[in-house]
């Protein structure tokens, strides 16, 4: 089975979000799946396949499946603009949330993501205390979204993995602000995997709405001030989220699995 291991979102090799990219003649069981992301042990693990004119796309954590997962997704295009089917200038993804698309402009990939508009809520002493700072605002949805002050304040963030796995309600804890050099910053935790995720494409499903309506914009460059740092061109569009980043293969191989 083809295998790739791209950073997404990357302006260069060691830059962005690494996803492995396995592609299949055929479909493989759950079970296989999570073991070869287990082993993979990156981030996401995508799994592609063939079916008719599109492809079938699954993302697996090394302990879990997800439903949406941006990096994997642009990782994948990539894969399959560039190796697969490299005349391709678009291509299609039936997923467990719907169907994907993304879009090739010279070297930047343009994902056609949902929106998924947070609700606002009350910051309570349970977050706070779990979060270790008191956020201005708060939003719910899949991740929880905290807004600070302050791109320092994101920059300066220090997660307690224990504490902040009592958040259970949310698969993931967003910290965002106004940027200084991007309309706004994030880092993303992830407190199942005791992780920070380096840049995560679809928390901004969520971002993108939450800053549409405080800064009054529709387009937006954003930065994700990990270690690794990456950097993502997003735009409103009706209901859904355009988030466009570049990509870079770092490795190119063969996965090899006894029948």
């Amino acid at each position: 089975m083809e295998y790739y291991v791209i950073d997404a979102f990357a302006e260069g090799i060691f830059r962005g979000n690494p996803a492995g990219v396995c592609v299949s003649k055929k479909e493989l069981p759950t079970e296989l799946m999570q073991k070869i992301a287990f082993e993979n042990n990156l981030s996401e693990t995508a799994f592609l396949v063939k079916c008719g004119e599109k492809y079938c796309l699954r993302w697996f954590t090394p302990l879990f499946e997800i439903d949406l997962c941006g990096h994997a997704t642009l990782a994948a295009a990539f894969a399959v603009m560039n190796f697969t089917e490299p005349s391709a200038n678009e291509v299609c993804f039936g997923t467990a949330g719907g169907e994907l698309s993304v879009r090739r402009d010279g070297n930047m990939y343009e994902m056609r993501f949902p929106e998924r508009v947070p609700e606002k809520i009350e910051v309570t002493a349970e977050i706070t205390e779990a979060l270790g700072i008191i956020p201005g605002e708060i939003y719910s949805g899949r991740d929880l979204v905290a807004v600070l002050e302050s791109e320092e304040a994101v920059r300066g963030f220090a997660p307690n993995y224990e504490k902040l796995g009592k958040l259970d309600k949310w698969l993931g804890i967003c910290v965002t602000a106004r940027g200084k050099n991007a309309d706004f910053v994030s880092r993303f935790f992830c407190p199942e995997l005791k992780a920070e995720d380096p840049v995560t494409g679809s928390a901004h499903c969520s971002l993108v709405p939450v800053w549409k309506e405080k800064l009054g914009k529709t387009v937006f460059e954003a930065e994700q001030l990990s270690e690794r740092g990456g950097r993502l061109y997003c735009r409103h569009e009706d209901n859904f989220v355009i988030i466009g980043g570049k990509a870079i293969l770092y490795l190119k191989g063969e996965i090899f699995l006894q029948e």
